[in-house]
């Protein structure tokens, strides 16, 4: 009933990118009329329903919000493994993989963090970032609709995410790993929370970029890309740090 396909959504725009672009970096645009349109219809959409709800977000229990930050974050550490591995971070691949099963156990599900108190502290890292260090380079930048900035080589992750994340092998693949299963309503209702969390933990960025900014599509753009170098590299800068994770 809820069968996602990010083969179907993808990959007309990702061949008509590719084919029009194919030397493009991520500071190029692909086609910035339709980006600029995309953009502008992300940002309807969150002035109508995103805003509100990390708005109403915002005013849960501190308790309530962290550990639903927690949990969303926890979930979102099963897709590290898998790319620590390809890496071949085994350092990381520990963090990930310790701090997974001890917030997990432990953690009551990943509602508590005791792996961060243990010195536990995976890099979140996608398809997009380990096709970084085998050397492809990022290709032009678009925007999508709902899905928000990206570069040709983050769109072939965010779809290949979707084939190594064994989070998304039990939901939206339905698939049973462990003994768990689940659908692709669950892996909705997951990545839903993680945007709500994000979005309600940077409200006030928020604001005072759409405040101060002369062209808000393109600051949004450099942040985005600038981010993106700082996973790729594992580094933090202060504008990363003041904007915390800023996850496609």
């Amino acid at each position: 009933m809820y069968k996602i396909n990010l083969l179907k959504i993808f990959l007309p725009i990702l061949i008509l990118v590719i084919l029009v672009a194919p030397k493009a970096e991520s500071k190029d645009e692909c086609f910035e009329g339709f980006s600029r349109a995309m953009f502008k219809f992300n940002m309807a959409l969150d002035d109508i329903v995103l805003e509100p709800i990390a708005k109403g977000y915002n005013k849960l229990p501190g308790p309530v919000k962290k550990g639903t930050s927690n949990f969303t974050s926890n979930i979102g550490t099963l897709l590290s493994i898998p790319n620590n591995i390809f890496q071949g971070n085994i350092k990381q691949l520990g963090h990930s993989v310790g701090s997974f099963a001890v917030n997990t156990t432990v953690g009551i599900l990943g509602f508590l963090n005791p792996a961060e108190k243990i010195g536990l502290q995976p890099h979140k890292e996608d398809v997009g970032q380990t096709l970084a260090t085998y050397g492809i380079s990022s290709g032009c930048y678009f925007v999508l609709p709902v899905f928000g900035p990206t570069t040709v080589r983050d769109s072939i992750g965010l779809i290949a995410d979707s084939f190594v994340d064994p989070f998304a092998h039990v939901t939206i693949r339905e698939n049973e790993l462990f003994g768990a299963s689940g659908n692709s309503l669950d892996y909705l209702t997951i990545k839903g929370g993680t945007i709500v969390d994000f979005r309600a933990d940077n409200d006030a960025n928020f604001e005072s970029l759409e405040k101060n900014s002369l062209d808000l599509y393109s600051s949004l753009k450099s942040i985005y890309l600038q981010d993106r170098e700082n996973k790729i590299n594992n580094s933090i800068s202060k504008e990363q740090d003041e904007w915390g994770n800023l996850d496609n």
